[in-house]
């Protein structure tokens, strides 16, 4: 005769929470939060919806499975806010995101822990209020140009941006720039160079994670439809050796191109491109570069960005 299924009672459910905020990992313990409350992600979403956060329930799915983990600003807003919906401890979810081993997992930089990437968040968090820079700042992408340079002693020396963006607000007269130095970095010490079509305005940094940010200012006021152009350039030159340049795309959209010149004193013995889902997320995409002869640089085009991290890592001998 057919036999009855067995459920976990909700005694098994709150012990199998206890268990997984004690010890993790991440996903583990989201999903035996959201088991424990009864809630369909489509609920949870909605609850999000009303902290003013937005993620969708794919993502959501995904977190709890552990394909993928929560790292950009908004996603860990999401994580805070889910500890107050799921009836949790404050940073219980936060403080699993932040627990890393000390060897780095597979396809992970070896340069900075998940715990530093945390920290890193926070604090750009903190400086992009420090100069009221809005949730939304008016612009879209239409073309962003990098061109990183690796000098004589394989540090990173400078870096210059150049963007094509519209406006889809009224007013814009301003980009804030971000830039996150190697570990070891001192980003009092760097400088932010204005090249074209902008002026340098207030500048902000955080000595422990390598974190500057600078406003560029425009002469002039953007209206809803118009296009931009500017360039600049920030002259770091503080770390040691640097091994890869990545790129974290918030929002989706425009072309993309990344070029790394190196020094010929200081040629690299290979060149890779990557992309992440997010810097918890294990490395895909990996293809090998070749160095062109004369300039020493390798390259990666993007002709319409996608939500996530890509960049160009090399190896030294």
């Amino acid at each position: 005769m057919p036999h009855a299924a067995q459920h976990a009672g909700p005694s098994d459910v709150t012990a199998e929470l206890d268990t997984a905020l004690r010890g993790g990992p991440f996903h583990v313990a989201l999903r035996a939060a959201i088991a424990a409350r009864g809630l369909p992600l489509q609920r949870v979403q909605h609850h999000l919806s009303r902290y003013g956060v937005r993620v969708g329930v794919t993502s959501l799915s995904y977190w709890q499975q552990g394909a993928r983990r929560p790292q950009r600003p908004e996603s860990l807003r999401a994580v805070r806010a889910l500890e107050e919906i799921l009836h949790l401890p404050e940073e219980s979810l936060i403080r699993l995101l932040a627990e890393v081993e000390d060897d780095p997992a597979p396809g992970r930089p070896a340069a900075r822990s998940y715990r530093a990437l945390l920290e890193a968040t926070d604090v750009l968090e903190r400086l992009l209020a420090d100069l009221g820079c809005p949730l939304d700042p008016g612009l879209q992408t239409i073309g962003h140009h990098e061109r990183v340079r690796i000098g004589a002693g394989r540090e990173l020396l400078s870096r210059e941006a150049h963007h094509i963006v519209r406006a889809h607000r009224d007013g814009v007269d301003r980009y804030v720039a971000v830039h996150h130095g190697d570990p070891g970095c001192a980003p009092d010490r760097m400088r932010v160079r204005a090249l074209e079509n902008c002026r340098t305005g207030r500048v902000r940094h955080h000595q422990e994670t390598g974190i500057l940010v600078a406003e560029l200012l425009f002469d002039t006021r953007l209206r809803p439809g118009d296009t931009f152009l500017f360039r600049y350039e920030v002259e770091d030159g503080t770390a040691g050796a640097s091994r890869e340049y990545v790129h974290d795309v918030n929002l989706a959209g425009g072309q993309y191109v990344l070029q790394i010149q190196f020094d010929e004193q200081a040629l690299p013995a290979r060149c890779h491109r990557f992309t992440q889902h997010s810097y918890a997320a294990p490395r895909t995409g990996r293809q090998s570069l070749p160095l062109s002869g004369s300039h020493h640089s390798v390259h990666l085009v993007e002709p319409r960005l996608r939500t996530g991290i890509v960049g160009i890592g090399w190896d030294w001998e």
